[in-house]
């Protein structure tokens, strides 16, 4: 990313104040790599001050013997040259040829040729250029990765780029069975010397040991925005998974990157011990279950099922019951979050349910997200998830709303966006959706026509229960409004466009 240079702290005096701001467990670990790099630096350091002293000392030695050879060189060469004075001038002529031929060698140069330095080490001069380099790009340069290529320059285009693929994969390990490779907007895998398949975290989770990947097998039913980040870090975290899409070609960079295709649901399930969904909305939900070759034809006694969708709860209870008469089990975990926060394995889970099976899904939520909720029986993350994205969406339309009155006042929006950012509604949220629409980039991280249907089911459950939701209502007929101006496809903040046609 682009780092503004008034952004840039000095390490020592700021890191207190930025540990306090940056809570999350992405920010903690680069603490940590950052103090182990220092540690390792710094006893490098006084290893490299050490040798350096005890090849000065060396040094000295031999520039001492150095002067005394010249000296005695000299001396001769007086003494011979004396003679040859009293000789003829032939003689003249034979001695300042030899003396051409020992001047071609210089004291300071032969005592040099005569030094004990070791054989390979470099010389002193080149030694004091040595610049410490961390433990990891060590390890990578002594053998541990030698396919390594480092990502394209600044003047480089990435090649290949897939925006479900942007971590940078050099994780700080002492295992030299596993190798490493970086990425470039993709996850590459390489093969261990036993000859199984391991991919290493984004971060050093998996490696210093918060995250042991479950031995069970891992089955990942849509490839979406959310579900490619979900199964690129279950991947990395090294689950085992088979991955199934309706659009089969979005399987494939998985199944390069060592996952195994399922043909239909139904055989993902029935050769899965845990198969987790992430689909559009309640009827992709239940046309993947109850549909031809669907998830319940796969299911039977011990099978489990989670549906992180985001949907109603009168559909993830139908869904419930049906895997559960067959023998199954099965919880509702729907994330909160976006593509991005999907990618740095960031999302919140909410779930519902089998309490045993949400503590097997355990080293899967933690690849997945940075935290996850329990909430009780079957319906409950639903209603929790659709209250969450309704409060988020009703957010978005209040910025654009916002943004579009400054406009036609004659007010700044970009001064707008600064004063919001240094007040009480600051967040990466606004920051982000306000420069979407600044910049007129409405790139879909959340798609505008799902933020719009989970408005609309969360009206509905409002409706349910007699509870007025007249905030929302008005937030969803902007949403409807864009979605008539074909913006279904864009990001979330494209309901700006709904206010100024």
């Amino acid at each position: 990313a682009w780092i503004k240079v008034e952004q840039l702290k000095p390490y020592h005096p700021h890191k207190e104040e930025m540990i306090k701001i940056n809570k999350g467990k992405r920010f903690q670990q680069a603490v940590d790599a950052v103090e182990e790099f220092l540690r390792k630096t710094k006893g490098k350091d006084q290893a490299s001050s050490h040798n350096s002293t005890e090849e000065k000392n060396r040094h000295n030695s031999s520039e001492e013997r150095g002067k005394q050879s010249a000296g005695e060189e000299k001396r001769k060469a007086s003494l011979s040259e004396g003679r040859v004075k009293k000789g003829t001038g032939e003689g003249k002529k034979r001695v300042s040829s030899v003396s051409s031929e020992r001047g071609s060698k210089s004291p300071l140069k032969r005592a040099q040729d005569q030094s004990p330095r070791k054989r390979g080490r470099p010389p002193k001069d080149e030694k004091d250029l040595t610049i410490p380099e961390s433990s990891t790009v060590k390890r990578v340069m002594t053998g541990a990765v030698a396919g390594f290529k480092w990502p394209p320059s600044v003047s480089e285009p990435v090649k290949d780029s897939d925006p479900h693929f942007h971590h940078f994969l050099l994780s700080q390990t002492e295992k030299p069975a596993v190798c490493y490779q970086a990425i470039t907007k993709k996850l590459k895998v390489c093969e261990e010397e036993t000859g199984s398949t391991s991919i290493q975290a984004a971060d050093s989770t998996a490696v210093n040991g918060s995250i042991t990947p479950t031995d069970k097998k891992i089955g990942f039913l849509g490839l979406g925005l959310m579900g490619s980040g979900i199964v690129s870090n279950l991947l990395k975290m090294g689950h085992t998974v088979t991955v199934w899409n309706r659009t089969a070609e979005k399987c494939d960079l998985f199944i390069q990157e060592g996952a195994r295709l399922g043909r239909t649901p139904a055989e993902v399930v029935s050769t899965c011990d845990i198969t987790f969904a992430c689909v559009s909305d309640p009827k992709a939900a239940k046309d993947l279950v109850l549909g031809p070759s669907g998830v319940l034809q796969g299911i039977r006694p011990g099978k489990c099922y989670v549906d992180m969708s985001t949907v109603d709860a009168d559909t993830v209870t139908e869904l419930a019951q049906v895997i559960v008469s067959r023998g199954g089990r099965f919880l509702e975990a729907p994330v909160s979050g976006n593509q991005q926060l999907s990618n740095d394995g960031m999302l919140v889970i909410l779930a519902a349910g089998d309490r045993g099976l949400y503590e097997d899904c355990s080293s899967c939520f933690q690849a997945m997200g940075k935290t996850s909720f329990f909430l009780g029986e079957v319906g409950n993350a639903a209603k929790m998830m659709l209250i969450v994205n309704m409060v988020q969406g009703s957010f978005m339309a209040t910025i654009a709303e916002g943004l579009t009155l400054a406009q036609v006042t004659g007010q700044s929006q970009q001064t707008l966006l600064d004063i919001l950012n240094q007040g009480q509604l600051a967040s990466i949220f606004l920051d982000q959706k306000c420069q979407n629409i600044l910049q007129g980039n409405f790139k879909p991280d959340f798609y505008l026509k799902y933020i719009q249907k989970d408005l609309r089911l969360a009206i509905a459950l409002g409706d349910s229960v007699n509870h007025p939701t007249p905030m929302a209502a008005a937030a969803n007929e902007v949403y409807k409004r864009a979605k008539a101006l074909d913006q279904s496809d864009n990001d979330m903040s494209a309901v700006y466009r709904a206010y100024i046609h």
